[in-house]
């Protein structure tokens, strides 16, 4: 789809570092109709002056869209940055999460009405994370098993992901068992389903409100593509301690009833309530 233009949503908290690779990612991408906001979910400052700096001489539009820290509401500013969107095709990713330069044109090749796109990432240790800078990341080197197993160790399925080709990345995808899931690091749908089904349901913590959202777009009528060894990220290391066994049964709680009674609407998304008819 060579004329879509994509909002890309950045979700992030007090990890500047982090998020200054990302949005160096987007600054090298090969495909150019798109806008990026940042999706913070109640950082400090620092954040804050980092957008601003980095928007002085940023090549697309890049908006920060922020509310107050009052803990985990990561679903939240997610709705208020759909809400907020000016175009018609989203793409969801995280902060930590660096894209190679043709990971907005493989989501914009693959965007078909119907479906929403399921990507994966290459997960690296927290060493090869602080190792990349912004060189590496504008020219590419980083996407370079060379440049990467130079600094250190990386794993067997990460490296058939970056070296595959993209004769060899399309059949992956057909082949591979992995199911094509709404994951919060590399998916995209329209607009229009995500409003249609209400955004994300902001109850839900941290262990599978992406997943659910999916859950919810495959019930209202939308198929699955798998992405995930064509749009390549690297999701640089860091801690969770926002995930709690309280939180994934929370979760696992309401999927379980999205799933049994078929649920497309969320009563607890971008509008409160029930939908009227």
């Amino acid at each position: 789809m060579g004329d879509l233009s994509i909002t890309v949503i950045i979700s992030t908290y007090n990890s500047v570092e982090w998020l200054s690779k990302v949005l160096e990612g987007y600054r090298h991408q090969s495909y150019h109709s798109f806008e990026v906001i940042v999706a913070d979910d109640g950082s400090n400052d620092e954040t804050t002056k980092l957008i601003e700096t980095v928007q002085q001489k940023y090549p697309v539009k890049l908006h920060h869209v922020w509310h107050e820290d009052f803990g985990y509401r990561r679903q939240k500013i997610l709705n208020t940055a759909i809400t907020k969107s000016n175009y018609d095709y989203i793409l969801f990713t995280d902060g930590d999460c660096i894209p190679r330069f043709d990971f907005l044109e493989v989501h914009a090749q693959h965007a078909e009405k119907g479906y929403f796109l399921s990507g994966g990432y290459c997960k690296l240790n927290m060493y090869l994370s602080h190792e990349i800078d912004m060189n590496a990341i504008s020219s590419g080197d980083c996407f370079k098993i060379s440049w990467l197993k130079e600094k250190s160790k990386i794993g067997a399925k990460q490296t058939i992901k970056i070296c595959s080709k993209k004769t060899i990345a399309r059949f992956l995808d057909f082949v591979t068992p992995t199911k094509a899931t709404f994951n919060n690091c590399n998916s995209s749908s329209w607009k229009e389903d995500l409003i249609n089904i209400n955004g994300y349901d902001e109850r839900m913590q941290y262990g599978g409100p992406d997943r659910e959202l999916g859950e919810r777009l495959v019930n209202y009528g939308l198929k699955s593509k798998q992405i995930r060894y064509q749009a390549i990220c690297l999701h640089l290391d860091h801690p969770r301690g926002y995930k709690t066994n309280a939180s994934v049964e929370k979760n696992n709680r309401i999927r379980k009833i999205v799933k049994s009674q078929k649920k497309i609407w969320t009563e607890f998304g971008i509008n409160k309530g029930k939908k009227s008819e």
